[in-house]
């Protein structure tokens, strides 16, 4: 062989292994675990068109991604920000419901989910404890909807701040400084 065509075949080699390298790197930042998206809705990619839907626990979600590894789904959460000391159980029990709806949806129970933050990701396992939490949860929501009237939840007059019914509310930690508007 030339040694011209040792050259070509050279540079082919070189451009292929910057090639892997550059998508293990966009691999690695995204904070995608390797498998292929089977969903997504984010910013970044186009909307889904559907969200998933369990008539069985009557929960409805958008995860930001599903990845499949071969019967395997994993939701995928991104949140915004750097990660907590621990992930707020917020995050926890959003990833929960998804893998609760990644269930019923497949009929094969998640061995995790995964949180990812701007600089960490986190392999959250969807144990006994995590599931019960947020069939927990979700109990509790049921019955709150059933209550005709509820208590202020919180003692942050912050949050009554940012509230859009705060114009209604005997409760609120923070009063307008002038007449309650009326609701419309």
């Amino acid at each position: 062989m030339s040694t011209v065509l040792w050259g070509i075949a050279f540079l082919f080699v070189v451009a292929g292994a910057l090639a892997l390298w550059w998508s293990s790197h966009i691999s690695r930042t995204t904070g995608l675990p390797t498998g292929r998206v089977v969903y997504a809705d984010t910013s970044r990619w186009r909307r889904a068109e559907s969200p998933i839907i369990s008539q069985r626990w009557g929960l409805v979600g958008r995860p930001d991604y599903l990845v499949s590894y071969g019967r395997e789904v994993i939701p995928v959460e991104v949140k915004s920000g750097p990660c907590p000391l621990q992930p707020h159980p917020s995050h926890l029990l959003q990833l929960a419901a998804y893998c609760l709806l990644i269930e019923d949806w497949t009929g094969h129970r998640p061995s995790h989910g995964v949180l990812r933050y701007d600089d960490t990701t986190l392999e959250v396992p969807f144990d006994d404890a995590l599931r019960q939490a947020v069939l927990d949860t979700l109990a509790e929501v049921r019955r709150a909807l059933a209550c005709t009237d509820m208590a202020r939840s919180h003692e942050d007059p912050a949050r009554c701040r940012g509230c859009g019914l705060r114009y209604a509310c005997e409760q609120s930690l923070a009063p307008f400084g002038h007449k309650k508007r009326q609701p419309i």
